[in-house]
């Protein structure tokens, strides 16, 4: 089982019992988290894609750790220029590890067809029409001026 998923902006793919590192979450070590937006979902037998979410899916958590990636080093330079500049940044995270992954089937929600309903083939346009081309005649040529020439 594994699922795919959207949090804080950018998207995972988790299994049970897995960890992710995600940007850092304002929330304290062993506070349990609930993921709604679940874009995939898939149980061994059954695969889900979502439009643009999964109906009734839900996947629990829990925030194991919070920490400090490594240090990363921003050099920005400008050759023959007599340009350097060096920056550094360390981004914060969060490990979550993720529970069980569940799906709540809802009953009656799906509609189908019938094969006497009439289908709705019909343009919100409307129909077109055509326009017939113009003839020779009825086309406006604009006459040329001549051009006089100064005499000094």
């Amino acid at each position: 089982m594994h699922a795919l998923i959207e949090y804080a902006g950018k998207q995972f793919k988790v299994e049970e019992g897995s960890s992710i590192k995600v940007p850092r979450v304002k929330i304290k070590v062993g506070s349990k988290v609930s993921f709604d937006k679940i874009l995939y979902f898939d149980d061994g037998k059954n695969k889900t894609v979502g439009t643009p979410l999964v109906n009734g899916a839900k996947i629990d958590g829990e925030i194991i750790s919070h920490g400090r990636g490594r240090k990363v080093v921003v050099f920005k330079f400008k050759r023959r220029k007599a340009y350097q500049n060096k920056n550094t940044h360390r981004q914060d995270f969060t490990i979550l590890k993720v529970g069980k992954l569940s799906v709540i089937k809802k009953q009656g929600a799906a509609k189908k067809l019938s094969a006497n309903a009439p289908k709705k083939t019909e343009d919100k346009k409307g129909p077109m029409i055509k326009d017939s081309p113009r003839t020779a005649s009825e086309k406006t040529v604009a006459k040329k001026s001549s051009a006089t020439k100064k005499v000094k």
